[in-house]
């Protein structure tokens, strides 16, 4: 083989190794921006430019959970004692919503010292390395998870517990976390049956199961709401995005949608809202 053809050999082959190789990690600038998404592989946290999120006063329905974590992200923020937070309760009810929304709120008046920090539910066993990372700042951060539930054999949970409270290092005191569920103790119901059913003991093996909850010390309840408040969100999104139609057209509309659905919730407001500023050519700003 001559020179050239060995040349190129050598550069494909080499090419191949660049891709193949795994990302080297970047640079995580806790200043760079006022929300973060933490990817685990690459151990970097993604500043977030525009969060995806609903003003606060469109929130209805949810007037004491909202009061409850307002207060405690206010007092955590100024740097003073607070709580990690489990919102729990039925799907689409505005448990991720708030968390955003309190999160703007206390931006607003906090001169953006606060971030929030999200980490997906499968990349809980890197929780560690993250706060190792976010103790090292000094600017005050939410740990936010959503949808954060456990199954099976599923034992990150474990690891999730000693960093909440009663590992050697602790939660980092610029941090707290928040975390959104549809179970009130993060298992499913069977799995903690099985649980009781099989084990030794099983007042013992049920106490390890849900004692994770026991590291929130808020536990905020969501429910679907009635259809007084469903279509009072409907009627602030409406005056908010400035939608041309009378209300007796929308509110008959509003109350078929949720019929046909079979609930009542913020998620499903806000599907008719888009349905609806759809069929009248309005953009939603």
């Amino acid at each position: 083989m001559d020179d050239d053809k060995l040349i190129q050999v050598l550069s494909r082959i080499a090419d191949s190794l660049e891709r193949i190789a795994p990302q080297s990690k970047s640079e995580s600038d806790l200043n760079g921006a006022d929300a973060f998404v933490w990817h685990a592989d690459r151990q970097w946290l993604e500043p977030i430019k525009t969060i995806n999120r609903v003003e606060i006063e469109l929130l209805k329905g949810i007037d004491h959970q909202q009061d409850i974590l307002l207060e405690n992200t206010k007092r955590f923020a100024a740097g003073l004692p607070a709580n990690n937070a489990l919102l729990w309760g039925a799907r689409g009810t505005g448990k991720s919503s708030l968390v955003k929304a309190v999160h703007a709120a206390v931006q607003a008046k906090d001169g953006h010292n606060l971030a929030l920090v999200e980490i997906h539910r499968e990349d809980i066993p890197s929780l560690p390395i993250l706060l190792s990372l976010l103790r090292r700042s000094r600017r005050q951060s939410i740990v936010f998870c959503d949808d954060l539930s456990f199954d099976g054999d599923d034992a990150s949970y474990k690891s999730l517990k000693a960093v909440l409270e009663g590992g050697i290092e602790g939660r980092p005191e610029n941090v707290i976390f928040y975390a959104t569920s549809n179970r009130r103790h993060l298992m499913p119901r069977d799995m903690m049956e099985n649980e009781r059913s099989t084990a030794i003991n099983p007042s013992e093996a049920v106490e390890e199961k849900v004692s994770l909850s026991d590291r929130f010390g808020l536990w905020l309840g969501f429910h679907n709401c009635d259809q007084a408040t469903y279509l009072e969100m409907i009627e602030g999104y409406i005056e908010f995005h400035r939608i041309r139609i009378d209300d007796d057209a929308w509110r008959a509309e509003a109350i078929e949608w949720a019929a046909t659905r079979g609930s009542r919730s913020g998620r499903v407001a806000w599907q008719f809202i888009q349905d609806l500023a759809g069929r009248l050519s309005t953009p939603l700003t």
